[in-house]
C-alpha cells in the first residue's frame, strides 16, 4: 500500500507539472522563440528559466511570502502589469527576429539572455502566480487524497484505490520532474528536422509575437482592473 501511495504521488506531481507547463500560453511562447533562433539548448535553457521561477515561488510558499502576495492585491496587480509590460517588450523582439531560420546553437550569450528573459517573465506571470496561490499551497500542505473517491463517491469501489499523499518531497520531485520533461521534450519537437523546416521559422517567431502581445494586452488589462 505504501509502495502504491508513492508511486501514485510521484505519477500526481508529473501531472501537477505538466499541467502547469505545457497549455499554451506566454512562457511556451518564450521556449519556440528561443528554440527556433538559437536551437533546441536555446529553447531548453528559457524552459529552465522558467522553472527556477517555479522553484523561487515554491521557496516563497515555504517561507509564507506567497501568503502574503495572496492578501494583497494591489501587489499582485504591479507584478501582472510588470508581466504585461515585459510581454510587450518581448513581442518587439520576436518580430524583429522573424526572418530568423533555425540556427545550429546560439551563443552562451544568447542563452543567458534567453534564461533571464524567461524567469523574468515567470516570476511576473499571473497564471503562474494564481498556480502557486492556489493549487500549490495545496499540495504543500500535509494531507491524503483519495482520488477516485473525490472525483466518484466516497462509497465508490474504486475509493482507498489511488491515494495522493500531499506536502511530500516525493510530489514535489515529480512536479518538477513533469515540466523537465516538458521543458526537454517541447523544444527537441521543434528543433526536430529543423534543416527541412526552416521555411517555417518566420511563421513561428511572428505567432510568438502575436502570443507576446496578445498576453501583454490581457496582462495589462487585468492589472488595470486589480488596481482602479
Amino acid at each position: 500500500m505504501v509502495l502504491l501511495e508513492s508511486i501514485a504521488t510521484a505519477a500526481a506531481g508529473v501531472v501537477f507539472g505538466l499541467a502547469l507547463a505545457a497549455p499554451p500560453g506566454p512562457m511556451n511562447a518564450v521556449i519556440a522563440e528561443e528554440s527556433v533562433v538559437g536551437g533546441w539548448r536555446s529553447g531548453f535553457t528559457a524552459g529552465l528559466g522558467a522553472m527556477v521561477a517555479d522553484a523561487c515561488f515554491l521557496v516563497l510558499s515555504l517561507a509564507g511570502v506567497v501568503a502574503l502576495l495572496q492578501r494583497s492585491p494591489t501587489l499582485q496587480g504591479v507584478l501582472v502589469g510588470i508581466g504585461g509590460l515585459l510581454l510587450w517588450y518581448f513581442a518587439i523582439g520576436a518580430f524583429r527576429d522573424r526572418a530568423a531560420g533555425f540556427r545550429s546553437a546560439g551563443t552562451v550569450a544568447a542563452e543567458r539572455r534567453g534564461f533571464a528573459k524567461a524567469f523574468t517573465l515567470a516570476i511576473t506571470n499571473p497564471y503562474q502566480i494564481l498556480f502557486w496561490l492556489t493549487v500549490g499551497v495545496g499540495l504543500l500542505e500535509p494531507g491524503r487524497i483519495d482520488v477516485f473517491a473525490t472525483a466518484l463517491s466516497a462509497d465508490s469501489s474504486l475509493a482507498g484505490v489511488v491515494v495522493v499523499q500531499t506536502g511530500t518531497p516525493l510530489l514535489l520531485v515529480g512536479l518538477f520532474g513533469g515540466i523537465l520533461v516538458w521543458i526537454t521534450g517541447f523544444p527537441a519537437a521543434l528543433t526536430a528536422g529543423a534543416a527541412r523546416t526552416d521555411r517555417l521559422a518566420p511563421a513561428v517567431s511572428t505567432l510568438s509575437a502575436l502570443a507576446y502581445a496578445g498576453f501583454g494586452t490581457l496582462f495589462v488589462a487585468d492589472a488595470v482592473r486589480t488596481l482602479l
